[in-house]
């Protein structure tokens, strides 16, 4: 068997921020550390930190007086900021520099007069935070059919912002749909996309024209990761979405000689050695990289863990 590995692949620099924010809040202040929802959405990631002292809540609200607070990557609501500060609960905000971005931009828009729309995907965190950083109610668009359906208050007085976790491809229709409905909308084009969101579905295109089948690494609550799965079938090549080795089932490679590897930007490369030992182990699996980009970002870590 040859196995191929997706480059680039696993975490980007927000994921890799909002991690290290966890582990020297740890050092720093002690066990426990609780964070708001999952810090990135890996399960690995998540139980790794669960057995370390942090703990993981819903809200706000199950946080007892004085715990250090940290928000996840996909940033919050001002609510849930506003709520931790009526508490006078210690802050960590680990929220993605590129998802802050975007926060930023429907906060000028709005401010501007402009009602907002928002690109992305429904009960996202990334969404419900993005939508409670503005006063006025966001208009959700999911599809291109969506934009045909929305009612806005006044077509010249529009804005539009899109949830950084998906592609180019994803946002390009919808981004000409609603220009050519609304054509006086402003908008970033394709600025907000993670560039890390981008190059890996770009390396699973190249990745699928040299494979029979591909592994994608990931929870399945990620959505980059079930992107990337998404992708690999539409490409015509049989894709799975696993965790990790577990999920793995021998007779996916009866007719599978040559198998890609690639993991979401929240898939640690651990889990990626945990699926080359076992196709190594069962198949004498030879293992190569391909061609791609070598990302060398890194966010600023925020002064209360430095």
């Amino acid at each position: 068997m040859q196995v191929i590995l997706a480059q680039p692949r696993g975490f980007c620099a927000g994921v890799k921020r909002a991690i290290e924010i966890v582990e020297l809040a740890l050092q720093k202040y002690g066990a426990p550390i609780y964070v708001r929802h999952e810090i990135v959405h890996n399960k690995y990631v998540v139980n790794d930190l669960k057995s370390k002292g942090v703990v993981f809540v819903r809200e706000i609200s199950e946080i007892p007086d004085g715990g250090v607070t940290i928000f996840s990557a996909h940033g919050v609501s001002q609510k849930v900021v506003d709520s931790a500060s009526i508490r006078d609960l210690p802050m960590i905000d680990a929220t993605c520099p590129l998802v802050t971005k975007v926060h930023k931009e429907a906060q000028r828009s709005e401010s501007s007069g402009n009602q907002i729309i928002l690109i992305g995907h429904s009960g996202h965190p990334e969404v419900e935070g993005t939508s409670g950083r503005v006063k006025s109610e966001v208009i959700l668009v999911e599809t291109v059919e969506d934009v045909a359906k929305i009612k806005v208050a006044d077509e010249n007085k529009l804005s539009y912002v899109t949830q950084t976790t998906l592609s180019v491809d994803d946002t390009k229709g919808i981004i000409n749909a609603l220009k050519d409905r609304f054509p006086n909308i402003k908008g970033p084009g394709t600025k907000d996309i993670c560039y890390a969101t981008q190059n890996r579905q770009n390396a699973v295109r190249e990745l699928a024209s040299m494979v029979d089948l591909i592994l994608v690494i990931g929870s399945q609550n990620s959505s980059n990761s079930n992107r990337l799965r998404d992708l690999g079938e539409e490409m015509g090549v049989t894709s799975y979405l696993i965790n990790g080795a577990g999920d793995i089932d021998k007779a996916w490679f009866e007719h599978a000689s040559k198998v890609g590897i690639t993991a979401g930007a929240s898939a640690p490369e651990s889990l990626v050695d945990e699926i080359i030992d076992y196709l190594g182990n069962n198949f004498a699996a030879k293992i190569s990289t391909m061609d791609g980009i070598t990302e060398d970002v890194v966010f600023k870590l925020p002064k209360e863990v430095c």
